[in-house]
């Protein structure tokens, strides 16, 4: 067993349920990505075998283990591994699922146990960027580094989500969940606005404006932020830095602080002037007192744009318990400046990586890398992080999963598939052991702010005071 992640087990295990916590919250609310299910009690492992074709291997035999959290509706293994198998007729793929309801703290929590059992793992999944540089820093995945020149290609390059840590690789990325605005296309064809196919924050504050309308309670407002909350959600506190292709979050690489960016302070400027002044955006008091959720907030029509991650494709086109009765589009997450880089904008994957324990690397590299590429294609069930992927493919995969909603009509696909192409993640910052203290920090803050407590430049520079403090604290 890996000495450095024996070592730092218990760490990992405390470290994985702070940042569950909050990252829940922080990255899709639970179950808004489809894989953070409530929690299940049961805890036993269930392991499927791929048994592929019934090709002679020509090889020597090696069987993988894989260890996810992805359920069969959601990743569609049987089908996935199988065409695999039948690539690799001499490779078995034997699946190990952490959770049946795809709760990723559940099966973080089992990973950890497993990987401190000294189990057999030769491939894993990291659902965020926490998890994923956390358990690197701890010995737990393999530098693919050597893997990647030999096969002669850029991660930068070939894929939309770069997965650097600290200069090297050591995950390649699955599925990509880029955030985007959901609009409401009547509301805007109502107001004579255009679908935006590329916009700036000072437009998308335009576009709240002339959507409000009304008063009392029936106004319909123009956007809805959903956070932050309880140091959750904090991408509406970074809008102005998550469209920055380096230093986009609170934090620098180096683990000092970013609050001193303009852009922080720009966001704090843009969510007072929408919610104060224009009075387009919701009230963050009515979203806490009142506990409201986005999905109805959208789809109930009480507010015209909301910005949000793309694992609503699933749900875009209308579902049971939250229909659609009107037409749907989607534009990119906007820039700050006309002259900017487009595309950019957070970004959610999975990150498959080699255990550091396994003695079949290369063949779990080889599975990772089709995985990847090629296997996202076969699994069919989200839009893949690799460039490999064309357009026309996209919008073969968005067609499959509209078709898994009630009113795919309604949906403006391609505004969807558009924004999707053009979509590509910033540079992953790993975060800090003590990253949840600086996020509930900051949105204490921006409260007293919002709420009329204290004014921008008293809000930015207690921010930027607590959060050194706390760096300083986690130094000693």
């Amino acid at each position: 067993m890996n000495k450095k992640w024996s070592a730092g087990i218990v760490a990992g295990v405390m470290f994985a349920g702070l940042l569950a916590g909050c990252g829940n919250a922080n990255n899709n609310g639970g179950n808004d990505a489809g894989t953070n299910a409530p929690a299940n009690t049961n805890t036993n492992t269930n392991t499927t075998t791929n048994t592929g074709s019934n090709a002679e291997p020509t090889e020597e035999a090696v069987n993988l283990r894989l260890y996810t959290y992805g359920t069969e509706e959601a990743y569609n293994w049987k089908a996935t591994l199988a065409a695999y198998t039948q690539a690799k007729p001499n490779v078995t793929i034997e699946l190990v699922q952490l959770s049946e309801k795809g709760d990723t703290q559940e099966a973080t929590k089992k990973l950890d146990l497993a990987a401190a059992s000294a189990e057999q793992i030769d491939v894993l999944m990291f659902s965020d960027a926490a998890s994923y540089a956390q358990r690197v820093s701890l010995g737990m995945a393999a530098n693919l580094d050597e893997f990647i020149t030999k096969d002669g290609y850029k991660v930068e390059e070939d894929y939309k989500v770069d997965t650097h840590l600290n200069g090297s690789v050591y995950a390649l990325p699955g599925k990509f969940n880029p955030w985007y605005v959901l609009l409401n296309k009547d509301h805007l064809d109502e107001a004579g606005l255009a679908v935006p196919t590329d916009w700036t924050w000072d437009e998308f504050a335009d576009y709240a404006k002339k959507l409000t309308k009304g008063e009392g309670a029936q106004k319909r407002y123009g956007t809805y932020f959903h956070g932050p909350q309880n140091g959750g959600w904090m991408e509406y506190l970074k809008l102005k830095l998550e469209n920055q292709p380096e230093n986009s979050e609170f934090l620098k690489a180096d683990g000092s602080s970013n609050l001193d960016d303009p852009n922080f302070k720009a966001t704090l400027e843009l969510r007072v002037k929408m919610e104060k002044e224009d009075k387009s955006s919701v009230p963050y008091s009515d979203m806490i007192s009142q506990k409201l959720a986005y999905r109805n907030q959208f789809f109930n029509q009480s507010a015209s744009m909301l910005t949000i991650g793309s694992w609503m494709n699933t749900e875009i086109g209308g579902t049971d318990k939250v229909p659609l009765t009107f037409h749907v589009a989607v534009a990119p997450f906007p820039k700050n400046n006309p002259g900017d880089e487009a595309g950019l904008t957070p970004v959610t994957t999975d990150y498959v990586a080699v255990s550091d324990t396994s003695k079949h690397k290369q063949e779990a590299y080889d599975f990772v890398r089709w995985y990847t590429t090629e296997g996202q294609v076969v699994q069919g069930k989200n839009i893949p992080a690799w460039n490999g992927v064309k357009s026309d493919q996209i919008a073969s995969i968005v067609d499959t999963i509209l078709a898994g909603t009630k009113n795919p009509e309604l949906v403006d696909k391609n505004s969807l598939v558009t924004t999707l192409v053009n979509s590509k993640a910033s540079q992953i910052i790993a975060p800090a052991s003590y990253q949840a203290e600086v996020y509930k920090a900051i949105n204490e803050e921006y409260e007293k702010l919002i709420l009329g407590n204290q004014d921008i430049d008293t809000t930015v520079a207690n921010s930027q005071k607590r959060v050194e403090e706390i760096i300083a604290a986690n130094k000693k």
